[in-house]
């Protein structure tokens, strides 16, 4: 932990070798994807989009090999540590793991650190506390990948180990900015399949929304199930409602007006047709 002004930061190195959750990999980052990452992270923050931070980078004499654009053509590569900070690196992966092995003890200490630590505005002694977080990241998940959007940002990996609880951008990987207005954009060259397409990242936020709230509902009672499910369905227009804000602020449209919202469909579809 790192305290600066009375908050509290975690911090981690990515790229330092293996640790207890590097599975098969061997742990280590090349120095192009250390670059972007500290560049693009700082980036984000300046634009005013939740971000982990980037305290410093260090190359290593070490060489790392690695397949860049997954052809088989592997290539010796100078690699590199960056100290990158964030409020907290849990991530919904974080409690699917504890659920799917039944460990339900842990993941409600887990689940009652996380509010305590990360979520003030819920009462430890409420009894819909899990319900309240699940609701908070619900809208803020929804908040953060409309301002991905707003800018043009493709993650690259929007898998449910890759989505914070914190509603932050963590884990800059094989992520991008679209040059121009392309839903079909996808920045991960190993996704033949396009499931992480820019185009996608709204849906696939709701995917992984409904993957936490599988993970929370051994602690719910049938009455918290039934609310969850109702706040997961509310989704779509917390999501749509500030991507439409945001595209009305980057227009300089003011108030309300009913044919708003066709105007940012029909400059979207002329900008995918220049």
């Amino acid at each position: 932990y790192f305290c600066r002004h009375g908050e509290r930061w975690e911090l981690q190195l990515k790229g330092s070798g293996k640790t207890p959750y590097s599975r098969n990999g061997d742990g280590r980052a090349v120095l192009r994807s250390s670059v972007r990452e500290f560049l693009c992270s700082e980036a984000m923050h300046y634009l005013g989009i939740p971000t982990s931070r980037a305290a410093s980078l260090v190359v290593s004499d070490d060489d790392v090999w690695r397949d860049q654009f997954y052809n088989g053509n592997i290539k010796k590569e100078r690699g590199a540590v960056v100290l990158r900070l964030a409020k907290s690196w849990f991530r919904i992966g974080s409690l699917e793991i504890l659920a799917h092995s039944g460990e339900l003890d842990l993941l409600r200490r887990l689940l009652d650190f996380i509010i305590q630590e990360h979520f003030p505005s819920i009462a430890m002694n409420d009894s819909n506390r899990y319900l309240e977080l699940f609701s908070t990241v619900v809208s803020e998940t929804a908040n953060l990948i409309s301002l991905w959007m707003s800018v043009g940002f493709a993650h690259g990996v929007c898998n449910t180990d890759n989505f914070s609880l914190l509603s932050i951008t963590i884990d800059y990987g094989p992520f991008g900015f679209m040059d121009s207005y392309d839903p079909n954009f996808v920045p991960n060259t190993s996704d033949d399949e396009k499931r992480y397409k820019i185009g996608n990242q709204a849906s696939v936020g709701q995917f992984n929304l409904s993957k936490l709230l599988q993970a929370l509902k051994p602690l719910l009672d049938p009455r918290q199930k039934q609310l969850a499910s109702q706040i997961l369905k509310g989704y779509g227009e917390h999501y749509y409602s500030r991507f439409t804000e945001l595209f009305k602020t980057k227009l300089g449209l003011l108030g309300e007006n009913e044919n708003d919202n066709y105007l940012i469909a029909f400059l979207l579809k002329v900008s995918l047709l220049c």
